[in-house]
């Protein structure tokens, strides 16, 4: 506290201050008609100059957040813009461009004290089985108004939306997808899901990419997961060479019965052919017997002896059979044991030799 003396000569001081004041007032307002212009003139400035604060101008790479009386308004684009000037409302610029990054590498610990996985958060597969995995979001600002003022804790809810959508797609798909190069795929789904997610929340944040950076089986459980799929790789082996044999020995077997059908087909219509063929030469000659039976029956013994006697290299002939009436005798002495002259030529009965 200053000494009495002091605040004494601060009063005084104050009151001269006090007294300069009021004689420059009386100074300006000598003049009624001249005060009156000039009091018009600042209060024109000063309506301008408190009109003109409203103008703003938001750069690239950020958005500008209108508040009115303390309430976001909307949220506007780089460029120039204008709003109320203050006090009723003001502006607050924010960066959306710059990209952020939350890596999930780590389970957080449970209420007993231990965590659920010190290599990686650990999620139930489609297929019934535990992998860890470890991944990372890539995120950046959407809507600024919608970023500040909805959301609380932007980095949390970006962590737990993000393990939520990862759990959920891998949930859906075997461990084989996700320890082989489906992984690509699970991540763009788990993005889709996460953002997906974050709208619904009304946050205001941009998913860019999530990252699976390693899924693997638990490190308790790797050598028996090896030996499963080791196991699982000899049952691939075997039912690729199962299947190839069966690719080679099916179409040989195909094309064997085609042939053998297609013989059998080709033997049925020779068959038919000559059981039909015999049977129109039966209908015909028995056609001509009716007209001609004994004409027929005597051609047809003409034709039995024909075919018999070409390949006959003897023939013994009755005299008392039909027609032998004509035939000559004919003893080839030439051909006899002893036999040295030569056989004279055969003559009819009443011929000359």
């Amino acid at each position: 506290m200053l000494p009495l003396g002091e605040d004494d000569e601060a009063i005084g001081a104050g009151g001269r201050a006090g007294e300069i004041l009021r004689a420059a007032m009386r100074a300006v307002f000598r003049e009624r008609a001249l005060s009156r212009r000039h009091l018009a003139l600042l209060a024109l400035c000063v309506l301008f100059g408190w009109g003109a604060a409203g103008i703003y101008k938001v750069a690239p790479d950020e958005q500008g957040m209108v508040l009115r009386f303390g309430r976001w308004r909307e949220t506007t684009a780089p460029g120039l813009h204008y709003h109320l000037p203050p006090p009723l409302e003001r502006v607050i610029l924010a960066h959306v461009t710059s990209i952020n990054e939350v890596r999930i590498s780590e389970a957080k610990p449970q209420p007993a004290g231990g965590a659920v996985g010190a290599g990686g958060i650990r999620m139930l597969t489609g297929d019934e089985n535990i992998v860890e995995a470890e991944y990372s979001v890539l995120w950046k600002i959407k809507d600024a108004g919608a970023y500040l003022f909805h959301i609380q804790d932007p980095e949390a809810l970006v962590r737990m939306t993000a393990e939520t959508a990862v759990r959920e797609v891998i949930g859906r798909n075997p461990i084989q997808a996700a320890l082989s190069e489906e992984r690509q795929r699970i991540a763009a789904e788990a993005q889709a899901e996460q953002q997906a997610l974050l709208d619904s929340y009304g946050a205001g944040i941009l998913v860019i990419e999530v990252q699976l950076q390693r899924v693997d089986p638990p490190t308790a459980v790797i050598d028996a997961f090896n030996d499963v799929q080791r196991a699982r790789a000899d049952q691939q082996r075997a039912r690729n060479e199962a299947e190839a044999y069966r690719n080679d020995i099916l179409p040989r077997a195909r094309g064997e019965a085609t042939r053998i059908t297609e013989a059998a087909e080709a033997y049925r219509r020779q068959v038919v052919a000559l059981a039909e063929g015999e049977v129109s030469a039966y209908r015909a000659a028995h056609d001509v017997y009716l007209r001609a039976p004994e004409v027929f029956s005597w051609r047809l013994y003409l034709d039995s002896m024909d075919a018999l006697l070409a390949h006959a290299g003897r023939v013994v002939l009755d005299p008392g059979g039909k027609g032998m009436g004509a035939v000559v005798p004919y003893l080839p002495l030439g051909e006899g044991p002893g036999a040295k002259a030569e056989a004279a030529p055969a003559t009819l009965p009443g011929h000359a030799p």
